[in-house]
């Protein structure tokens, strides 16, 4: 049997700064998306879309390994199943039906409560540790997303809010996943999400051929936010994710992650009208208080 493949060391600053940059366009990509997944529900059904999204990701992705000469082999497929199912099926059906009740803003920040899934599971599964700090920064987060999501208000749109942060559970098990399977084998960021974007593929497009919804309006609008979703937001993003996950504790690599909607917030006040209130701006406050201080790094 052929010994497990150590991943990148992890106190490698070079490995780790072009993960923090690969973090940068990573936020700008999915924070906009936000945007245009909720803006091409005029236009189609979410499951009709998130099906057209990954059919046209998939061929992107392989077109990459091509052109990087990268093996065509699949990863281990019990958890190569399990990542495709955790994040191309449930985290993306599960926010594009968010978005069909709930504000793009809103919904991002609850889909972003992957990385307190994460926290407890990669504390359970990979044995991660975090310092008191870090904890510290985690309470405030924790602390920023209630003031978002302000349960004492009775949860309006509960249905929307419920189907966000499942995905954002969902999401989360994919990562664990993830990092197990990075730290065992050998396998490319590149190769794993595009065997992913396969496998989610085929179960997406034969989910939207059983549930009956409108006919897609084709208009340039549609078109574009498809390209937009296959080419960037579907295919080079969910590469540069898996990068990251390979390169930085998955932690740290939730936490930091936090600054898409953040962004998210921004672009739905200003493109989109969602102007948030008094509370859930302060949570808004908070949260990036904490994504500062949560990859701060320590002083020695």
């Amino acid at each position: 049997m052929r010994a497990p493949v150590p991943p990148p060391a992890m106190n490698d600053a070079s490995s780790r700064q072009r993960a923090l940059v690969a973090l940068v366009v990573l936020t700008l990509v999915w924070s906009y998306n936000w945007i245009v997944m909720k803006q091409v529900l005029q236009y189609a059904g979410p499951f009709h879309f998130v099906a057209w999204r990954a059919a046209l990701a998939t061929p992107v992705l392989f077109a990459l390994l091509l052109w990087r000469r990268e093996s065509l082999r699949p990863p281990p497929w019990r958890p190569l199943l399990a990542i495709a199912f955790a994040q191309i099926v449930g985290f993306t059906v599960l926010i594009q039906t968010a978005l069909v009740e709930g504000g793009a803003g809103k919904t991002a920040l609850l889909a972003y409560t992957m990385p307190f899934w994460v926290i407890l599971l990669a504390r359970v599964v990979l044995g991660e540790r975090m310092a008191l700090r870090q904890w510290l920064w985690i309470g405030v987060a924790a602390a920023g997303l209630v003031c978002v999501i302000e349960p004492w208000a009775g949860l309006p749109g509960g249905a929307s809010t419920l189907l966000a942060l499942a995905a954002g559970l969902s999401w989360a098990i994919a990562v664990v996943v993830s990092k197990r399977l990075f730290a065992d084998t050998s396998v490319s960021a590149l190769s794993l999400t595009a065997w992913q974007m396969l496998v989610g593929t085929i179960v997406l497009v034969t989910v939207a051929l059983c549930v009956p919804e409108r006919p897609i309006a084709w208009t340039p609008y549609f078109i574009g936010a498809l390209a937009y979703n296959a080419v960037l937001a579907s295919g080079i993003a969910w590469v540069m994710w898996s990068f990251i996950v390979q390169r930085l504790p998955a932690t740290v690599a939730g936490l930091t992650s936090l600054a898409v909607p953040l962004c998210g917030v921004l672009f739905a006040w200003v493109l989109l009208g969602e102007r948030p209130g008094v509370v859930e701006a302060v949570g808004i406050a908070l949260v990036g208080v904490a994504l500062f201080g949560i990859t701060r790094p320590a002083r020695r």
